[in-house]
């Protein structure tokens, strides 16, 4: 079996998370920098500011920084929805031959790291934060990706890029049932009221994108008031946008086809028109927002929670050494063992097989880079402890980690690629898939 050649979609999704994880890395220095320069106080005074919004009875009223944590983050949420549909319904996970590997590798990688981190707090001040490893930086892991150039087999791009999405989809649930307070039925009834009106003006064919606007707005109000939290509003409108086109692609090149030589404005608007619906809303949805949350929403969010002010006091507090080293150990051996192991097993009782060209040792780089946590192990630890001293262990041990957990998985990749060129050429050729770049559909073997 081999995963499939990167279809344009995938690569410009690829292309923007790496570019991001760029800025992600200087938005969170500069974050370290600030909060620990003669201008703290400014970096603190600022996310400490009032930000409120209010539609009638039902809003929002806190500071800065949760208004970038529970508002700016659904964006980012919204487009994660948007590629793990996306995904469901013409990627990898709509075929469970290809998805096993990665599906079973992010469950591993999930229980592994969580376990990892109770076996030194459960029954401790932090053991509320079980669910900190668990999560994937996809940004940070593929920019690191992308530094290594094409020696990188596209296969290992893919297979990240689909367990990510998974880890994804894992931390959602994680976030719905263990880090959401006492609910308001009441609100979380506005809040499926506000989906179900979506969705039956998608059934009505209502496309106009203010009152996908403001029915997302609503809804993400009630969620938040509802004590559940308030990213999945964006999770869930993620999911309901249609990820089929509604006009096919030969239509469009049937209209193209039949245009005269000097076609008029009419049939120019005509074809505009057709062309648009060739790509499904969902597609256009994440092409617009993607370079927002990518470039604007995760580096806000990295500025406003990487502002650790190191004081060297940091695990002096009970319980903040137990989180910091379950934290680290969690996402740097627990991600790294708990892939590789889940990924090995499932090719065993013959549930998967290894993409063409890509070897164990890969693998294992792969879980190691997996093991960058970052944006969604920060905000699950924002979520997990009220104890601002247990967050601030947690956020440090989540940096160190990401950190580690980069050098490690860059090292193990650049020794086990050994300089060479992408290296799933020779073995795609020899079952008949064409080269990446190649949009033709691929050959895939039996599971």
């Amino acid at each position: 079996m081999g995963f499939r050649p990167l279809p344009k979609a995938v690569r410009h999704f690829l292309d923007t998370e790496a570019a991001g994880g760029v800025v992600l890395v200087v938005a969170a220095v500069v974050a370290l920098a600030w909060a620990n320069s003669p201008w703290h106080t400014a970096y603190e005074d600022l996310w400490d500011a009032s930000a409120s919004l209010r539609i009638g009875s039902v809003g929002f009223e806190d500071d800065l920084h949760h208004l970038v944590n529970d508002g700016l983050m659904a964006l980012f949420f919204l487009v994660v929805g948007l590629e793990v549909k996306r995904e469901l319904v013409a990627g990898d996970l709509r075929d469970p031959r290809v998805a096993a590997l990665p599906v079973l590798g992010a469950l591993g990688g999930m229980v592994v790291p969580a376990g990892i981190y109770l076996a030194f707090n459960a029954g401790a001040e932090g053991s509320s934060g079980w669910g900190i490893p668990m999560a994937t930086d996809i940004a940070f892991a593929l920019g690191v990706l992308a530094l290594l150039g094409p020696r990188i087999p596209s296969a290992l791009k893919l297979f990240l890029l689909t367990l990510a999405i998974v880890d994804d989809i894992g931390a959602i649930v994680v976030i719905a049932v263990a880090y959401s307070d006492g609910v308001d039925l009441v609100a979380l009834g506005v809040a499926a009221g506000a989906v179900a009106a979506a969705m039956a003006c998608l059934r009505l064919r209502l496309w106009t994108p203010v009152t996908y606007v403001v029915l997302g707005v609503v809804c993400w109000l009630a969620t938040y008031e509802s004590g559940v939290h308030a990213t999945l509003a964006g999770v869930a409108f993620g999911l309901l946008a249609p990820a089929r086109p509604r006009a096919p692609g030969d239509v469009v090149r049937e209209w193209a086809g039949d245009l005269s030589d000097e076609p008029s404005a009419d049939e120019m608007r005509s074809l505009t028109t057709v062309a648009t619906e060739s790509v499904s809303v969902a597609e256009r949805m994440q092409h617009t927002l993607h370079p927002v949350t990518s470039f604007l929403v995760v580096p806000v969010f990295a500025l406003a929670n990487a502002g650790i002010r190191v004081t060297g006091d940091e695990l002096s507090a009970p319980g903040a050494e137990a989180v910091a080293v379950g934290v680290v150990a969690g996402l740097v051996v627990g991600k790294a063992v708990g892939v590789t192991a889940a990924a090995a097993l499932a090719v065993r009782l013959r549930l998967a097989v290894l993409p063409d060209g890509v070897r164990w040792p890969q693998m294992l780089a792969v879980g190691a880079l997996a093991g960058i946590g970052f944006t969604v192990s920060l905000f699950i630890g924002g979520l997990a402890f009220d104890d601002p001293t247990l967050d601030a262990a947690a956020r440090l041990a989540v940096l160190a980690a990401s950190v580690l957990a980069s050098v490690l998985g860059a090292g193990l990749l650049i020794a086990t690629t050994g300089g060479r060129g992408a290296t799933e050429r020779p073995a795609a050729a020899a079952h008949g898939a064409p080269a990446e770049g190649d949009d033709s559909p691929a050959r895939t073997g039996p599971a």
